[in-house]
């Protein structure tokens, strides 16, 4: 009896083989989040156990995750990839990566040694990525409606490399971040061209793909973050990145969040570039210090602390209804 009810729950919930790769989405917006409310504790004078509960969220999540996926490429190797393969979806693998980095600067924050060997492995990981997906681009006879959004994740993976390692002390850091910020910040505008003409000229996104709209500002905020970070300073050239960032997300988020788009795993692609605005915005507001600016970046937190509690809720309960693994 108690085997036949274990095969009843495992068919009700799905099989590891439909866990979409795009949820490793979950990990980076949540781990943004973490490192968006560490930034509040020194703008707002928050508490620093937020962050540490969210970052412990991200880390469990990580690892669930991790071993979730491991076991789909362990029992169904084709599945993974088929995935990888894909025009559109093979770009989502870019989020293992971006989650790998981010964590490196969430756990970095309680060990050195462990943020910067995770710093390191992202690095390289993504790095290599970045190689094989532009590489298949180039490459040809590309669909041009394959255009999309999660084409830019690639790109702004490599982006995140100078984002979480502006503090690694390695004498070869500087030039890593500088080859990686120059790797992704190309690759992501030229990118971003091909889609906004693709936007503008074609038909819309099929309805699954439209939450992954919000990664067109990634590259703006992450860009800002990164370039920060290496030139250690705020110009206005950052400035410049983070209001159209801004804007770009304005015009986004009428087009995006909508009832008329259905709860799916694809949602959680709103998530890390909402975080990353956050960032930004907390960044660009303690360096500005003024009152407007402070009051953007805290709306931007809230809204974004309120979107990722309603994903992951939301996400809980089509896991445990079989909605999310049922293929």
């Amino acid at each position: 009896m108690q085997t036949l009810a274990a095969g009843q729950k495992q068919r009700s919930m799905g099989s590891v083989q439909f866990l979409p790769v795009n949820l490793f989405g979950a990990v980076m917006g949540i781990s943004g989040l973490s490192l968006a409310w560490r930034q509040a504790s020194k703008l707002f004078g928050t508490s620093p156990v937020i962050a540490d509960i969210i970052g412990i969220v991200a880390v469990l999540m990580f690892i669930a995750l991790s071993i979730g996926y491991i076991s789909k490429w362990v029992l169904y190797p084709q599945k993974v990839v088929g995935e990888f393969t894909h025009p559109i979806s093979g770009n989502f693998f870019g989020t293992i990566t971006i989650a790998i980095l981010l964590l490196s600067s969430v756990l970095g924050t309680y060990s050195q040694l462990l943020g910067q060997a995770f710093w390191i492995f992202g690095t390289a990981t993504t790095l290599v990525l970045s190689f094989v997906f532009v590489s298949r681009l180039l490459k040809g006879n590309q669909e041009p409606g394959n255009a999309v959004p999660p084409w830019l994740i690639p790109g702004v993976a490599t982006i995140d490399v100078s984002v979480a390692g502006g503090t690694m002390p390695f004498p070869w850091a500087h030039e890593i971040n500088l080859l990686s910020l120059a790797i992704g910040g190309i690759v992501a505008l030229v990118f971003f061209t091909l889609i906004v003409s693709r936007l503008i000229h074609q038909a819309p996104l099929p309805v699954g793909l439209t939450p992954s709209m919000i990664i067109m500002i990634a590259p703006f905020e992450v860009g800002f973050l990164g370039y920060t970070n290496i030139m250690q300073r705020i110009d206005q050239f950052a400035s410049i990145l983070f209001y159209f960032g801004l804007f770009l997300f304005i015009v986004l988020f009428f087009k995006v969040f909508k009832k008329s788009v259905p709860f799916g795993a694809s949602w959680w692609a709103v998530s890390f570039p909402m975080a990353a605005l956050s960032n930004a915005a907390l960044k660009y507001a303690m360096f500005v210090q003024s009152w407007l600016l402070i009051a953007i970046a805290a709306v931007i937190l809230a809204l974004v602390s309120f979107v990722l509690i309603v994903l992951f809720i939301r996400t809980l309960n089509i896991l445990f209804n079989g909605k999310l693994l049922n293929g």
